[in-house]
C-alpha cells in the first residue's frame, strides 16, 4: 500500500512538472497577445480561457499532492 502511494505521488509530481511547463508557456502566450492588442483581440478570450484551465488543473493537482503527502 505504501509503495502504491509513493508511486502515485511521483506520478503526480511528474504531471505537475509537465503542466507547470505548459502553464508557463500559456502565460507567455497570453502576455504576448495582450501586448499586441488590439491586433488579434478575437483570440483573447480563447487564449485566456485555455490559460485559466491550465492553471486551474495545476492548482487541483497541487492540492491533491499535498493531501497525499500529508496522509503519509
Amino acid at each position: 500500500m505504501v509503495q502504491a502511494e509513493e508511486t502515485r505521488i511521483e506520478e503526480l509530481k511528474g504531471q505537475i512538472r509537465r503542466l507547470n511547463s505548459k502553464a508557463g508557456q500559456m502565460k507567455m502566450d497570453l502576455h504576448d497577445l495582450a501586448e499586441g492588442l488590439p491586433t488579434d483581440y478575437k483570440q483573447l478570450m480563447d487564449v485566456a480561457a485555455a490559460t485559466y484551465e491550465i492553471f486551474h488543473q495545476l492548482d487541483e493537482l497541487k492540492q491533491l499532492l499535498k493531501e497525499l503527502e500529508n496522509a503519509k
